[in-house]
C-alpha cells in the first residue's frame, strides 16, 4: 500500500485520492451559497462553514451579546435584534467555555436558557455546555474535535476563549495553526463557529497574532464596547464583516440579568466621544479608569503615568492621545485624585477633593 505524509500525518494512497476528490472544484458543477444562520438587522453575520468573533475590552459584556446569539439559534426567535435559524439535521450547539469555573458557566447558560423561554429544571438536548478551564491548549483543542466527530448535528459551535486554544498569543505559528483549525472544522464538519477574544486594552486592536489572523479570515467580528455615559449600557457594532453592515444597537442589563435591547438607541457614540471632554466624566468614571491599571498608589514617574492613564481611560472606552492624556493629568492633580510629590506622581483612592487639593503651586507643573 503506498504511503504519503500529508503534513505530519502518514496517509495511505485511497484516503489521499478521496482527499483530492473533495478538494477539487470543477467548473461543471453547481455550487450553492453557503446557508446563512445568523442574521443582524437584514446583514448575513454567520454562515454554515465559516467562523466569526465577538471582540471587545474586559467587562464589556462580549458573553451577554454571545449568549443572545445561542438563545436566538436555540429558540428561533429574534433577540437583541439577532435572528438564527439552523437547519433541521444541524440544530445542536456546542458552547466552550476556556476561562471560567463551572459555577460561572452555569450561570451563562441559566442565562442563555431564560432568553430563549427554556425550562431551567431539565436538559435542553439542544446545547452542549463543556469547561474547559482545567485542561491544557493541546488538550482543548482534541476534546473539540473528538466533539464534533462524535456529533453531527452540532451547527453552530462556541468557543469563549480561543485565545486559550494557543500557549503564546504572539506567536504567529501557533495562531496560524488555530485559524486553520477554525477553518477546518467549519467546513469539513458544515458548521458555523463563533469565537471570543479580548481586545488590546491601549487601542481597539484584537489581541496578538490569533487577533490580527481572526480580522482577516473571520466572516464577521463584531465589537461589542462599555458606554462611556452608561456602564450599565454595551454597545454593539460590526468591526468587520463581509456582508452589507448593520446598524449599530446597544443593550443594557435588566433587573433579571439579562441583556435587554435598547430601544430609539442611535449609534452617535463615535461623533459625541471624540468631542466629549474629559470634564464630563464622573469622579467614579475616573476612578474606574485608574483603578484599572494602578493597583497599589505608590508613586510613579511622569512617563509611567502618561503610559498608564493612557491604557486606563481606553479600558472604560475614553481612547485619547498623549496631548490630552497630557491635560487630563492636569485635572486630575487639581481634582484631588492624583497627587504631586516632587517628580512622582501617586493616586489618591477614595478621598474628597478638598482633602486632596494640593496647596503648593508648584504641584501644578506637570514636568
Amino acid at each position: 500500500m503506498d504511503i504519503t505524509t500529508l503534513g505530519n500525518q502518514r496517509i495511505d494512497q485511497k484516503t489521499f485520492e478521496q482527499l483530492l476528490k473533495h478538494i477539487k472544484l470543477k467548473v461543471t458543477e453547481e455550487y450553492s451559497f453557503p446557508p446563512e444562520i445568523i442574521t443582524c438587522g437584514g446583514a448575513t453575520i454567520a454562515t454554515l462553514g465559516n467562523f466569526s468573533a465577538s471582540v471587545g475590552k474586559p467587562k464589556s459584556k462580549k458573553t451577554f451579546n454571545v449568549s443572545a446569539i445561542v438563545a436566538a439559534a436555540i429558540s428561533g426567535k429574534e433577540i437583541l435584534g439577532y435572528k438564527a435559524h439552523l437547519p433541521e439535521n444541524k440544530n445542536k450547539i456546542l458552547y466552550i467555555d476556556t476561562e471560567q469555573s463551572k459555577y460561572h458557566c452555569h450561570k451563562v447558560l441559566e442565562r442563555i436558557l431564560k432568553l430563549a423561554n427554556l425550562p431551567l429544571n431539565k436538559e435542553s438536548g439542544l446545547i452542549d455546555f463543556f469547561v474547559l478551564r482545567e485542561y491544557t491548549p493541546e488538550q482543548r483543542r482534541d476534546i473539540i474535535t473528538l466533539a464534533l466527530r462524535g456529533d453531527s448535528q452540532y451547527g453552530l459551535v462556541v468557543i469563549d476563549g480561543v485565545r486559550d486554544l494557543l500557549r503564546d498569543i504572539n506567536n504567529p505559528s501557533e495562531a496560524l495553526d488555530i485559524i486553520n483549525d477554525l477553518m477546518r472544522w467549519s467546513s469539513f464538519y458544515d458548521l458555523h463557529i463563533h469565537t471570543v477574544l479580548h481586545l488590546n486594552k491601549g487601542d481597539d486592536n484584537t489581541r496578538g497574532h490569533i487577533g490580527s489572523e481572526l480580522n482577516n479570515k473571520a466572516e464577521t467580528v463584531l465589537q461589542i464596547t462599555k458606554n462611556i455615559d452608561d456602564s450599565n449600557m454595551s454597545e454593539v457594532k460590526a468591526m468587520f464583516i463581509r456582508d452589507k453592515e448593520f446598524a449599530p444597537f446597544a443593550f443594557r442589563i435588566d433587573n433579571n440579568g439579562l441583556p435587554d435591547y435598547v430601544e430609539g438607541y442611535k449609534a452617535e457614540l463615535a461623533r459625541r466621544d471624540k468631542k466629549m471632554h474629559f470634564s464630563r466624566l464622573t469622579e467614579e468614571q475616573h476612578r474606574e479608569a485608574i483603578e484599572s491599571v494602578i493597583g497599589d498608589n505608590v508613586p510613579l514617574g511622569y512617563s509611567k503615568m502618561i503610559n498608564l492613564l493612557t491604557d486606563g481611560y481606553s479600558n472604560i472606552g475614553y481612547s485619547r492621545g498623549r496631548n490630552t492624556i497630557i491635560n487630563l493629568l492636569r485635572y486630575l492633580i487639581e481634582m484631588g485624585l492624583i497627587l504631586k510629590i516632587d517628580k512622582a506622581y501617586q493616586y489618591v483612592p477614595q478621598k474628597s477633593v478638598s482633602e486632596n487639593q494640593p496647596e503648593d503651586s508648584e504641584n501644578d507643573s506637570l514636568v
